[in-house]
């Protein structure tokens, strides 16, 4: 599944893409918190107000009287007049039998809009001649019913005021929340700017670091005092810088000794040349240049073999399918003039089946071509040598196996390194066969074995590669 990419204005910078995420979630819960505390002060607002409204209703309810006969109030003016002080607005009531018979007051004030409960307040906004209002409605049960009524009977006393201070209360409360939570804001999001301005000075330094080092330091960078965070991408680091000395090295190295290895080959060529040009023999002259032909013919192999090895090493990987049954067809008659030449049985062990991976045709035809040449050249007139190719689903294997003299037991642990050859060699070479099959066989997710042949005669060199999975298909 491929890894979602981020937009490139976001990815740029880290201190941006945090303010980028984290800025609208400020700006979310300040609107939430904004929304909690216009919440708040309407309640606020409410439960004050209307503590005053009850007030107002049960000073009125105090002052009703039934001894006449009939329904009378004597309104308490002076409460009424501080009361409208503290609304700070138009105060209204209305004293009245529940099935409006007799009315005192305002006589069209918004009604409930539920069925009122003996003794339990009811509070509702409404309308009053086009202004909204707040009214507080109680009804209770007179203890002496009106004249010509028998049974029990309830009066219900309203009391309604203007909403301009109410609305006023509730505005300074928000307006002071508002400002408080600004006011957080803003602090929280300096605090955060700075935390990320400080949090962002190690991957300053680690920058500076690496900036400061000169092209040739490759010693790993020190990791003391580098923050948790940081470890893996310190880490990550040291063992690029790891791998470019390995590499490093590895290149010094090939080039000293592959300098070394064509300056003797060289010498000898210009040595030769000059014999020759002193010799006035012609049959012995024709010897000479046989020699320098021969000569010639062993460097170019020894110059094509460090140019694979340098390919080996560095080019870009660019495998292609293949089956490892064709290309070691291929390879076997390809090399049956030399070894039919060379008086060498060559044959081929495969199975009738394709064995499908995927690899370099380029490289891995250079590295069994080497393999191949040495068993043929080192092995001699009568020897056998056979190639073998195999597969277990995971890995392809192709085996070079001869029953010529090969190695001493103390020098198949060294066979592969580069440059080195048997001590028992009496053939030139430059000792990079083996290396190029090695490196090729990692280069494709494998390794190279080299041990004894059969019945421990001769020599077994196998390159192991990474396979497919891919179940072998009958050729039929």
């Amino acid at each position: 599944m491929p890894a979602m990419k981020m937009p490139r204005w976001l990815a740029g910078s880290i201190r941006r893409m945090l303010l980028v995420v984290l800025v609208p979630g400020l700006l979310l819960v300040f609107s939430a918190e904004l929304w909690l505390a216009w919440r708040t002060a309407s309640e606020a607002a409410d439960a004050a107000y209307d503590r005053s409204l009850l007030g107002a209703v049960k000073s009125i309810d105090s002052s009703i009287s039934t001894a006449s006969g009939g329904l009378s109030v004597e309104l308490p003016y002076r409460m009424l007049e501080f009361f409208e002080l503290t609304a700070n607005g138009q105060v209204y009531y209305r004293v009245a039998t529940e099935d409006g018979l007799v009315e005192i007051g305002s006589s069209d004030l918004p009604p409930p809009p539920k069925p009122l409960l003996s003794s339990k307040p009811q509070f509702h906004e409404g309308v009053y001649f086009g202004e909204p209002v707040r009214v507080g409605s109680y009804a209770r049960e007179l203890a002496t019913p009106l004249a010509g009524q028998a049974g029990p009977q309830r009066v219900v006393i309203q009391v309604a005021e203007t909403l301009e201070a109410r609305t006023g209360f509730q505005r300074s409360l928000v307006l002071q929340s508002v400002a408080r939570d600004f006011l957080l804001v803003v602090v929280a999001s300096t605090l955060f700017g700075l935390a990320i301005a400080w949090a962002m000075r190690p991957l300053a330094r680690l920058r500076q670091d690496v900036e400061a080092r000169a092209p040739q330091d490759l010693t790993p960078m020190d990791s003391d005092g580098v923050p948790a965070e940081l470890l893996p991408l310190v880490g990550a680091l040291n063992h690029h810088i790891e791998r470019n000395r390995e590499q490093t090295e590895a290149r010094r190295q090939f080039v000293d000794d592959a300098s070394h290895q064509l300056r003797t080959p060289l010498t000898t060529l210009a040595t030769q040349v000059a014999y020759a040009q002193r010799e006035a023999d012609p049959a012995a002259l024709r010897e000479v240049m046989d020699n320098i032909r021969q000569q010639l013919d062993e460097t170019i192999r020894q110059t094509n073999q460090m140019l694979s090895l340098a390919k080996a090493d560095s080019a870009a990987p660019e495998p292609e399918a293949l089956d490892a049954v064709v290309l070691a067809e291929d390879l076997v008659r390809r090399w049956w003039p030399l070894a039919r030449e060379q008086g060498v049985d060559l044959g081929l062990a495969a199975p009738m089946a394709t064995l499908p991976f995927r690899g370099e045709p380029g490289l891995l035809k250079e590295a069994l071509s080497n393999l191949l040449h040495n068993a043929i050249r080192h092995g001699g007139a009568g020897c056998h040598v056979t190639l073998a190719v195999a597969a277990d689903g995971r890995h392809v294997r192709f085996s070079v196996v001869d029953d010529g003299p090969g190695l001493p037991p103390e020098e198949l642990a060294r066979a592969g390194e580069r440059f080195f050859r048997g001590r028992h060699g009496q053939l030139p070479g430059s000792g990079l066969g083996l290396a190029i099959a090695r490196t090729v066989a990692q280069r494709h997710g494998g390794g190279m074995r080299v041990s004894a042949g059969p019945e421990g005669r001769g020599l077994a060199v196998t390159m192991e590669l990474a396979g497919t999975g891919a179940p072998a298909t009958s050729c039929g």
